[in-house]
């Protein structure tokens, strides 16, 4: 839409860089060519808008396989309009002198042609091929076609059209199909995760009986230095019980040793005493044997008198003196 302005009976034209402006008056030409700008009277001017930039026309349409099935094109075409001036004298690119508006829809018409030119190579090629073929190797065929066919036709050189690329994205079968086709695809990529399932269990089964069996060894190596350890401490015990019956036996020993030693000495004092006693008691009988035996009397009874009870009161009597004394008139015998 062109960017026009109004000043009362006059209106004012700006273009742009991507659009060709033609501006007729009274069936001659005044201005054209791109980023034109000026001043006309709407009652009198004929103005056409031409684009010439790149536009791209996204295509989809259905064709049907060797094989009768039924797939969907999905296509883009890169055009321009290279002959702007020709374009006009073409078709309609006119605008609405007072608003600027297009008075059709030119553009329309080029896509229409261009689908219909892309389309019919697509469809003779494809009605030559099996399903399996279109939806693998027909793409670089198809772009090369479709590009082929747009460039040699004529009816877009007559509009002043240039075909600057042209691409196919993809083929596709109806839905159902295609998840038919899919299918073996899928079933062989869910064995493969099956596969790598089963392989991460086993794998993880593998692993939990390493541990396992590290845990049973772990186990197996603590009883056997338990053992150890208790054999070790019996020893111990034995060993320390073996040391204390010893020292017992020893202390034991130096005590019987040491009660025979003492019993032996209290023997030998006993013995000594009793030694000495008897060379006294043999020595006091030899001197005795030279002692008269008055003497020896008197010597008794100082004896006994050392061992009787203490006398308070002593009573001598007449025949007691008589015969003490005749004993003592006697002498010694």
């Amino acid at each position: 839409m062109a960017d026009v302005t109004r000043l009362l009976f006059l209106r004012h034209l700006r273009g742009t860089p991507t659009v060709w402006v033609h501006f007729g008056e009274r069936g001659r030409a005044r201005k054209e060519g791109t980023g034109q700008s000026f001043w006309y009277r709407p009652l009198t001017a004929v103005i056409s808008e031409v684009p010439i930039d790149d536009r791209e026309l996204p295509l989809l349409f259905h064709a049907r396989t060797a094989d009768f099935a039924d797939v969907t094109v999905q296509a883009t075409v890169t055009y321009r309009i290279a002959d702007p001036a020709l374009a006009a004298t073409r078709l309609d690119f006119s605008i609405d002198p007072y608003r600027g508006q297009a008075r059709a829809r030119p553009l329309d018409q080029v896509a229409t042609l261009l689908t219909e030119l892309a389309q019919q190579p697509a469809l003779d090629l494809l009605a030559g091929i099996p399903l399996a073929d279109a939806l693998t190797s027909a793409v670089p065929r198809l772009r090369e076609d479709v590009a082929a066919a747009l460039s040699e036709d004529a009816r877009l050189a007559d509009i002043g059209v240039a075909v600057v690329s042209a691409r196919v994205v993809s083929v596709r079968p109806e839905p159902e199909l295609e998840r038919s086709l899919q299918t073996p695809t899928r079933e062989a990529v869910q064995q493969d995760a099956d596969k790598a399932t089963y392989a991460r269990r086993a794998q993880a089964v593998e692993q939990e009986r390493a541990i396992a069996e590290n845990e049973l060894q772990n186990k197996i190596e603590l009883a056997r230095r338990a053992q150890q350890l208790v054999e070790q401490k019996g020893a111990n015990d034995r060993r320390t019980a073996e040391l204390a019956a010893a020292a017992g036996l020893a202390a034991a020993q130096g005590e019987a040793e040491k009660e025979r030693t003492l019993a032996a000495a209290q023997a030998d004092r006993v013995r000594a005493v009793g030694a000495a006693e008897g060379e006294a008691e043999a020595a006091r009988m030899a001197a005795y044997q030279t002692v008269p035996t008055a003497v020896l009397q008197a010597l008794a009874l100082r004896e006994l008198a050392g061992q009787l009870p203490e006398i308070g009161q002593l009573t001598v009597t007449p025949d007691l003196l008589t015969g003490a004394l005749a004993r003592l008139g006697e002498g010694p015998r």
